[in-house]
């Protein structure tokens, strides 16, 4: 067990420093002095940051650090830390580590013994979330849905069976797809696509997953999906409405295979999978 108080003698310390998700006076005070405070700044990419940077009048130098050298960049930020030089780590947008690099950087520092402290800012996901109008007391967020169509069904399905509202992150390209999907699996619940949150062009889209897919084609920009909970748990549903035969027939014309199928259906049933095959074979 570790216990870190974080300004009580933590330098050096692994600042996670969220910048503006569209909006740069969504740059808190605090932000920019721990940026000009730090030696060292680690970017996700250091064209976008270099705009940030220059707004502000912060000249700490600064390195890259993303998924392809994030290996080799953590390493650089523990031979700060060891020679007693506080860092900074940010992404393009938001908090570092949400969808973004930022976790492997936060573990190394905390294994090697340093403080590893966050600032509150800026987050697409939960700014989207509180202005949906969906329940906001729990929440499930996924992040990026797989890109490949099968996959995604296979989380959607696993998903399906949640009562907290779930939130995604999507790219423009696919979104059409994905709502298809969502509305193919999980029912026509109620959804809200945000875009270019903070921006000139931020807009929601309200509405059934259903009649909102006429509304998608062409929508551009950073995308958040935000689906209403299952009403009442689908599972009591098959438990009480279907044998396990069908239960398990139920799983595969949702996409999953044999395999995947029998380990759901043990799992919704609190049973042995060598019970469900008995049912299946």
């Amino acid at each position: 067990m570790k216990k870190q108080k974080s300004y009580a003698g933590a330098s050096p310390a692994l600042f996670l420093v969220p910048t503006p998700i569209g909006n740069l006076d969504d740059m808190t005070p605090r932000a920019v002095e721990t940026l000009k405070g730090v030696e060292r700044i680690f970017a996700e990419d250091t064209r976008v940051t270099k705009v940030l940077l220059s707004h502000f009048n912060i000249t700490t130098p600064m390195q890259s650090y993303h998924a392809f050298n994030e290996e080799t960049q953590v390493d650089k930020i523990i031979e700060l830390l060891n020679s007693g030089k506080s860092v900074a780590l940010v992404s393009d947008a938001g908090l570092p580590g949400i969808s973004d690099p930022g976790y492997y950087a936060a573990r190394r520092a905390l294994d090697a013994g340093f403080a590893v402290i966050a600032l509150p800012g800026p987050n697409a996901a939960v700014t989207a979330l509180v202005a949906s109008g969906l329940p906001c007391e729990r929440f499930y967020f996924y992040g990026f849905l797989s890109s490949r169509k099968t996959q995604k069904r296979k989380e959607l399905t696993w998903l399906s069976f949640f009562e907290d509202t779930l939130v995604f992150y999507e790219a423009p390209h696919r979104l059409t797809e994905t709502v298809g999907l969502i509305y193919e699996i999980l029912g026509d619940r109620e959804i809200v696509i945000a875009r270019e949150l903070s921006k000139v062009h931020e807009e929601y889209i309200r509405g059934k997953a259903g009649e909102i897919l006429s509304e998608l084609e062409g929508v551009k920009g950073e995308i958040v999906i935000i689906v209403k909970g299952a009403d009442q748990s689908p599972v009591q549903d098959l438990l009480n409405q279907k044998s396990i035969a069908e239960h398990y027939e139920h799983y595969l014309k949702l996409g999953l295979s044999p395999m995947e199928a029998v380990k759901a259906v043990a799992k919704d049933r609190g049973v042995a999978k060598n019970e469900i095959y008995k049912h299946v074979r």
